[in-house]
């Protein structure tokens, strides 16, 4: 099995950046796509960026579309978000996660608090 770590959450004035990183490890023979999610208080869990993991790819909600950007390093088995242009409703939990084989994002990690005031 996989297994996902973030970190790089943190705290950070409107219009300011952060990146996140997931880094990945455990084995498995390759991904089909890997993503972030994010949760705020009082709110469902959205998606906010997926990358296709072999032709990279990408998917942007619109929320974030032209702030956000979503990026991997194979060597590093590393997943980026990079996230600029930073407003208050971006403040939440963000996941990544991995779809091992096109039937849905299963293997998760334990998620790392962006706070934008």
């Amino acid at each position: 099995d996989v297994q996902l770590v973030e970190s790089g959450g943190g705290s950070a004035e409107t219009g300011g950046s952060l990146r996140v990183s997931c880094r990945a490890s455990g084995f498995r023979f390759a991904d089909y796509a890997l993503g972030w999610f994010r949760q705020a208080l009082g709110h469902e869990r959205e998606g906010v960026a997926a990358i296709d993991a072999v032709f990279a790819a990408t998917y942007h909600a619109d929320s974030v579309k032209g702030r956000f950007t979503i990026s991997q390093d194979n060597a590093k088995r590393t997943l980026y978000l990079q996230m600029n242009s930073l407003k208050p409703e971006d403040t939440a939990m963000y996941y990544c996660a991995s779809d091992p084989n096109g039937l849905g994002f299963t293997y998760w990690g334990q998620g790392t608090q962006v706070t934008v005031s």
